[in-house]
C-alpha cells in the first residue's frame, strides 16, 4: 500500500511539472499580425503600420496602403484630424 501511494504521488508531481512546463513554452516567433490591426509586431514590440511623419510642432501625416487604395491620415498641431482615402481604378 505504501508503494502505491508513493507511485501515485510521483505521477501526480510529474503531471503537474509537465503541465507547467507546457504553459511556459516559448510562443512561436513567426506569427503575423492580422490585417485589421493598426500595428505590426516586430521584435516583440508594437510598431504602427504605415509611414508616419511627425513634425516638430506635433502635427503628423501617415499613409497606409491597402491594395490599390491609400488612406492618408493627418493631424494638425491644433488637433484637427483629417482622413482621406484615394483608390486607383
Amino acid at each position: 500500500m505504501r508503494i502505491a501511494k508513493t507511485l501515485l504521488m510521483l505521477s501526480g508531481v510529474a503531471l503537474v511539472a509537465a503541465a507547467s512546463s507546457a504553459a511556459y513554452a516559448d510562443p512561436p516567433q513567426n506569427q503575423s499580425t492580422p490585417n485589421n490591426f493598426n500595428y505590426e509586431i516586430k521584435d516583440g514590440k508594437r510598431v504602427p503600420k504605415g509611414n508616419r511623419i511627425v513634425n516638430k510642432d506635433g502635427s503628423w501625416r501617415e499613409e497606409i496602403r491597402q491594395g490599390n487604395c491609400v488612406t492618408i491620415k493627418e493631424m494638425s498641431a491644433a488637433g484637427e484630424y483629417k482622413e482621406t482615402r484615394q483608390c486607383g481604378g
